[in-house]
């Protein structure tokens, strides 16, 4: 950070995980989680580059696998039949038959099983939106993620950057299901869609 010393970025860096890890991804945002580390450290974390440095840290935690709760790489996420032994029976089959019911609405609208390109960190790109900007599919902690953001290259990998954003599936559909309307703005607008 151009103003801030190495102690404070650490400080930042480690309440900011700290908080992610403690979240429900499902409701928490970067918003929020700056609004949260503002308020532990007592530090204004709304300046540019201090925010610019939060959403670095977000990303880069998106971006991270899971991990235990010793700070260790999770070695496999859960399978469904093995999730928390000693819980009710029969949860694993539920998932289970979760996913066949959406291997057959995959096979209803005719896509059956894809194989996608995959992007430097394993990712299956769904489609580019341009050169740098590109629409793929992450799981983390267990949710299934669009990811709509640009891309940049180092040591010649391409590498997601902090510009997008990451839809949850719920998210995703209230998306889908408004771009009819988005579609009528957009021709309001004197705009035009082929």
């Amino acid at each position: 950070m151009a103003s801030d010393g190495a102690e404070t970025e650490k400080r930042i860096e480690e309440t900011v995980l700290n908080i992610l890890k403690e979240s429900d991804m499902e409701s928490m945002t970067e918003s929020k989680v700056r609004a949260e580390a503002s308020k532990r450290l007592g530090l204004d974390l709304s300046v540019s580059h201090r925010k610019k440095f939060v959403r670095r840290v977000v990303e880069s935690f998106l971006a991270s696998p899971p991990t235990d709760a010793g700070g260790e790489e999770a070695e496999e996420e859960e399978k469904p039949n093995q999730a928390n032994e000693g819980e009710g029976e029969g949860e694993g089959e539920e998932v289970e038959e979760e996913e066949e019911e959406d291997e057959d609405e995959d096979d209803k609208r005719g896509s059956g099983k894809r194989e996608y390109e995959r992007d430097d960190s394993g990712d299956p790109i769904i489609c580019a939106l341009s050169s740098k900007r590109r629409v793929t599919i992450q799981e983390f902690r267990g949710k299934t993620l669009v990811s709509i953001r640009e891309f940049y290259e180092k040591d010649g990998k391409q590498l997601p950057s902090s510009k997008g954003v990451s839809l949850t599936v719920e998210q995703w559909e209230a998306f889908r299901n408004a771009v009819p309307r988005i579609e009528d703005a957009i021709k309001q607008l004197g705009g035009s869609i082929d």
